[in-house]
């Protein structure tokens, strides 16, 4: 075994979204494409010794190739010791958890998340840091501006480490481990919840289906669910992750995971369902007939964080992504504890609970977590409603419509415009920009604008700034349109449009969501001009 620095010319476009580095799996493929973009990571983490890095993916296409291209250059760069799942299979928050538990110094995730995959599919990269949350802004844009200075990448031309097998091996002077995916995150989840109240409460009958689209989260909702909380064989569906997730698009929500719902709505639907993601980092709950909004999730969640072991003693805070509804600020306030509002991405997340002020989070997206691990969690969420489902003893549409009774219901939809011509919605963006100073104090349909804005977010521990966060019509009684340009797709550009009314009338919280919200909507394509602007009659996704 040798060690080589091989000459390299840089990449355009190498620069990290929301969530890391994601493009076709064809330009990952690209002779010294990966190569380059690991060289920026070690380049801007520098040199030292005794590291441990974490590695590990959500097992679609490439994931493997990948990780022993990443394994022979963390040995060049003198790492230590390496912690890689076993088959290369880690959740992101299982990476998340073991970075914590092993003091490592950070880790490699390997996902494009709930994108598709196959070898016409997506794939991505991002770092995380020793926290376990996503690396900050200051390290992504020094990793980037690494990514177009690269001149040679240094990697070991040593043979393939088997991946398969459990246990320890060298590679040069680095060990590598091949660990159980499963079990670090398993026993702390453990230690969060009531697995012997909710193993009572599948013992009396209560029926589930967790569907894992053939996405990472399988092995790890089989190993607990059916497992270690007794849930009949057969509760955890589409388990195996596949390189292509079986030919689906692995997003938990109502459209992706139709074959869910459809079982919720039926003669015969279980007690409750639940979907996770390409790498486990989000999730949806469904009761009978009832698809949960994310934002309804974190805000029930919160008011009864107490059912659970490991928030007994109460949560210090909240936060939120600025587009996610403002259902959870309803119950902090009744807490008298405070709810934050931050930019779309995690990583503004990690800074609020490392100060602990803040102990859940929530994205609108299908993210809810906790200060647990510092990285949104699917099947914690799923097992917090377990949890509150086995103390409550009532049904999850139970629960959902006593929330609303006693704080209201927020009407809340996302719209996306997927793959639209990149510079038609830069367009759109600066349209809205150069609307904003006239939009308020004006009257909208039957809605008066009090506030429009570009969303900025001063971050009360480290006082950095987020500026051009998302552009938000926010109308005199709280109801909210958002625009924001998404930065998790790799083809063309996704407008995201978000929507919400506050509903404090229990007489009118079972209306349809988009009869609600139809004002609203109108106003926004009205606004934006999004019907001429995208060329396109409707969004691509609603939900």
């Amino acid at each position: 075994m040798s060690i080589h620095a091989n000459p390299t010319t840089p990449f355009a476009g190498q620069r990290p979204g929301t969530s890391g580095l994601r493009k076709k799996v064809t330009e990952f493929q690209q002779p010294g494409y990966l190569e380059n973009f690991v060289e920026a990571i070690f380049l801007t983490l520098g040199e030292g010794p005794g590291r441990t890095l974490v590695v590990g993916g959500d097992g679609r296409y490439f994931n493997r190739e990948a990780i022993q291209i990443i394994l022979r250059m963390a040995a060049a760069h003198g790492i230590a010791r390496c912690l890689v799942g076993r088959g290369g299979i880690l959740s992101t928050p299982a990476v998340s958890c073991v970075i914590r538990k092993h003091a490592a110094f950070g880790g490699i995730v390997l996902s494009a998340s709930h994108n598709p995959g196959g070898p016409d599919g997506d794939f991505g990269i991002k770092y995380n840091i020793e926290n376990g949350g996503p690396a900050p802004e200051k390290i992504t844009e020094a990793i980037f501006a690494n990514t177009q200075a690269v001149t040679t990448y240094r990697i070991s031309d040593a043979g393939p480490v088997d991946l398969d097998r459990l246990g320890r091996t060298h590679l040069e002077n680095m060990v590598v481990e091949v660990i159980d995916p499963v079990a670090d995150y398993s026993e702390l989840m453990a230690r969060l919840f009531d697995f012997e109240a909710i193993r009572a409460l599948f013992a009396r009958g209560f029926r589930m289906r967790f569907d894992a689209m053939h996405a990472v989260s399988g092995p790890y909702a089989k190993a607990i669910i059916e497992g270690k909380l007794g849930a009949p064989s057969g509760t955890v569906v589409n388990c195996d992750p596949l390189e292509d997730f079986g030919g689906g698009h692995p997003d938990p929500n109502p459209v992706n995971a139709a074959d869910l719902i459809t079982h919720m709505n039926g003669p015969d639907a279980p007690d409750f369902g639940a979907a996770s993601d390409g790498d486990g980092d989000r999730n949806m709950i469904v009761g009978r007939g009832l698809a949960v909004t994310p934002s309804d999730s974190l805000a029930i969640i919160a008011a009864n964080a107490t059912v659970a072991p490991g928030y007994a003693k109460g949560i210090s805070g909240i936060a939120r992504s600025m587009p996610t509804s403002q259902a959870a600020d309803r119950v902090a306030e009744s807490m008298g504890i405070s709810c934050f509002e931050t930019p779309t991405g995690w990583k503004y997340f990690g800074n609020l609970m490392d100060a602990n002020l803040v102990t859940l989070c929530g994205e609108e997206s299908y993210g809810t977590g906790s200060h647990h691990i510092r990285e949104k969690d699917g099947l914690w969420a799923v097992l917090f409603w377990l949890n509150l489902l086995a103390v409550r003893g009532k049904s999850v549409n139970e629960i959902v419509r006593e929330h609303w009774a006693r704080f209201g219901r927020n009407y809340y939809s996302r719209h996306d415009y997927e793959a639209v011509d990149a510079a038609s919605a830069d367009a759109l963006m600066a349209a809205l920009r150069e609307k904003l100073p006239d939009l308020a104090g004006r009257t909208l349909g039957s809605f008066r604008v009090a506030e429009a804005d570009d969303f900025v977010y001063n971050d009360p521990v480290d006082g950095s700034v987020a500026t051009r966060q998302g552009i938000r019509i926010i109308m005199a009684d709280g109801s909210r349109i958002v625009f924001r340009l998404s930065g998790t797709g790799t083809e063309g550009a996704t407008i995201r449009l978000y929507l919400e009314r506050y509903e404090a009338d229990p007489a009118r919280h079972a209306l349809d969501t988009q009869q609600a919200l139809s004002e609203l909507i109108a106003i926004a394509d009205s606004v934006a001009q999004l019907r001429q602007r995208t060329g396109r009659a409707h969004p691509s996704v609603i939900t």
